[in-house]
C-alpha cells in the first residue's frame, strides 16, 4: 500500500510543475516575464516592457509590440512572423535562429543584438540601427535594410539595400556586405 500513495505524490508534484510552466505563460507583461514556450500569436503588446525577459521558443506570429522594450531579452527560436516590431528596442537580446519572416522592424533597435541564423526572410528593417549586431548565417533574402545603420555603426544603407546593405552616398567604407 505505500506505493500507491507516493505515486499519487509524484503524479501531484508533476501536475503542479505543469501547471506552474502553464501559468507563467498569462502572467502579464513585465520585465524579466518568464514567457518560455508561450504561444501568445496575435497578441498586443504595444509599448511593453520586457526587458530581461525569457522569450526562448515563444510564439508571437502577427503581433503587435510597436515600441516594445525588449531589450537583453532571451528569444532563441522565437517566431515573431508578420508581427508589427516598428521602433521595438531589442539591444543586447539573443535572437539566435529567432524567426522574423515577414516582420516589420522599421525603425528597431537591434544595437548589439545576436541574430546568428535568424530568418529574416521579406522582413523590413529600414531605418534600423544593426550597430554591432551579429548576422552571422542569418537568412538576409528579401530584407530591406534601406535607411538602416549597418553593423559598424558609421554606414547607412542605401534606398534599395534588399538582401544586403549597399553603402549609401558619402559612405567612407564602400565593400560593406551583408
Amino acid at each position: 500500500m505505500p506505493r500507491p500513495p507516493r505515486l499519487l505524490f509524484a503524479a501531484a508534484v508533476l501536475l503542479g510543475l505543469v501547471q506552474a510552466a502553464h501559468a507563467a505563460c498569462t502572467d502579464a507583461a513585465a520585465p524579466a516575464v518568464q514567457w518560455r514556450r508561450c504561444l501568445l500569436d496575435g497578441a498586443d503588446l504595444t509599448g511593453a516592457n520586457l526587458a530581461g525577459a525569457d522569450l526562448r521558443d515563444t510564439s508571437f506570429k502577427r503581433s503587435e509590440m510597436r515600441r516594445a522594450v525588449l531589450t537583453t531579452v532571451q528569444g532563441r527560436r522565437a517566431k515573431f512572423v508578420s508581427s508589427g516590431l516598428q521602433e521595438v528596442d531589442f539591444s543586447g537580446a539573443d535572437l539566435v535562429q529567432a524567426d522574423f519572416t515577414s516582420a516589420d522592424l522599421t525603425g528597431a533597435k537591434l544595437v548589439g543584438a545576436s541574430l546568428r541564423s535568424a530568418r529574416l526572410f521579406q522582413a523590413n528593417l529600414r531605418g534600423a540601427d544593426l550597430t554591432d549586431a551579429v548576422l552571422e548565417g542569418a537568412d538576409l533574402l528579401r530584407t530591406d535594410f534601406s535607411g538602416a545603420r549597418w553593423v559598424d555603426g558609421r554606414t547607412i544603407c542605401a534606398e534599395g539595400s534588399i538582401d544586403r546593405c549597399h553603402p549609401g552616398p558619402g559612405t567612407v567604407d564602400s565593400k560593406v556586405q551583408g
